[in-house]
């Protein structure tokens, strides 16, 4: 394989072997901590803008499938991982790692030091950095991630988000190549069918396929709008609740989204995933603040402060709600047991919940799909 080196902002630079696609990419440097999951992570959203670094020591082993994905196209700036396999296990696999990366334009690099890296961003936090198979000059490599736009203070929303309404559909994606289904994993509720269709309007700011299929199965016709839509015009279609969705890069230039969210609050009930509990946090009058390297994996441990239950959960942002700026009326509901970061919120007296990490599942665990069930719950009482 030919040569490929990832540069840092600080000086640093890894080098090791390109796979996927040649070429030159800029972006956030972060890691996730999944041991499985790799094509759910490529596709997902909101790494928009990243070059990400996947702890495990191998990916790529059970290969890549039609329905594995989160959105209709691979969405992060670069990958990097220890050793990327080149067999492709499991029966279901259409190719390998290597191809789809290759396929899809975007540019890889294994066999550096994972661990080093990692160690370095959890103690330096979250750099800027460039990933490139094409240039071996590792001083004008260095100058470049120096230079490289960081994520704070841009609008990252406006290139993953529709460009126009559509009605959710399991079979098609409306603007991206249609692409078969999963379903959501386990048993869906056995009452789900029995309740009375609802109608639910979700602001979609980069938002995971499996986040409208769960809403789906609790019986909710999900029409999706672009995040840059406003309150009348969500008001306009008489929905019985309001889902905002999970995103990628900074919450607070989004005053758009914030405005939109701000003109629903306590006319419909409301519901927020990730950078969807941002902008109602922020909606409400709090305020955010960057994390020094973020939460990305499927190993996170949240208490749900009403029960005291512990769920293992699924995770990606490097943002989060500042605790010190909550308004009055906002109660934190979910807390992150390994840092004690707000992971939930909910509005005392409106129906208005959310959640700062990623109750779909897809991919990680299970433990929080009750969410869903809350939601219904909210709708189903009004």
């Amino acid at each position: 394989m030919a040569s490929a080196a990832l540069a840092l902002e600080d000086g640093t630079v890894y080098v090791g072997e390109s796979f996927g696609a040649t070429g030159t990419v800029s972006g956030e440097v972060c890691f996730n901590t999944s041991m499985t999951g790799y094509q759910e992570i490529l596709t997902d959203p909101s790494y928009r803008g990243q070059i990400l670094t996947m702890t495990a020591a191998e990916i790529g082993n059970y290969g890549i499938n039609a329905e594995d994905v989160e959105s209709g196209r691979l969405q992060m700036a670069g990958f990097v991982v220890r050793s990327a396999s080149r067999i492709a296990s499991n029966f279901t696999s259409t190719g390998t790692l290597h191809d789809y990366l290759a396929a899809a334009g975007v540019v890889g690099i294994q066999g550096i030091d994972t661990r080093a890296l990692v160690r370095k961003l959890r103690s330096q936090g979250v750099m800027t950095g460039v990933l490139s198979s094409e240039i071996h000059d590792h001083k004008q490599l260095v100058a470049m991630a120096s230079s490289a736009e960081s994520l704070v203070g841009r609008d990252m929303v406006r290139e993953v988000m529709p460009e126009a309404a559509r009605d959710w559909s399991d079979k098609l994606d409306a603007w991206a190549e249609p692409l078969p289904q999963p379903s959501i994993g386990g048993e869906l509720p056995p009452a789900a069918a029995e309740k009375p269709l609802k109608h639910v309007v979700a602001l979609d700011y980069g938002m995971k396929w499996n986040i409208a299929r769960h809403l789906a199965s609790r019986n909710c016709r999900v029409t999706v709008l672009p995040g840059s839509a406003s309150a009348d015009e969500v008001l306009a279609l008489s929905p019985d609740g309001v889902f905002l969705s999970n995103g990628p890069g900074d919450p607070e230039p989004l005053t758009y989204a914030v405005e939109t969210v701000r003109g629903l609050v306590g006319k419909l009930p409301i519901f927020g995933i990730c950078l969807g509990h941002q902008l109602l946090a922020q909606a409400c009058g709090a305020k955010t603040f960057k994390l020094k390297f973020g939460h990305r994996g499927g190993n996170q441990p949240v208490m749900d402060l009403s029960t005291g239950t512990v769920e293992i959960t699924s995770q990606n942002h490097g943002f989060a709600v500042e605790e010190e700026s909550l308004p009055a009326d906002l109660e934190v509901t979910h807390r992150n047991l390994n840092d004690g970061t707000i992971e939930g919120l909910r509005h005392r007296t409106l129906p208005a919940a959310s959640v700062q990490y990623h109750p779909e599942a897809a991919a990680g665990p299970h433990d929080s799909a009750y969410l869903f069930d809350r939601f219904r719950a909210m709708l189903d009482a009004v």
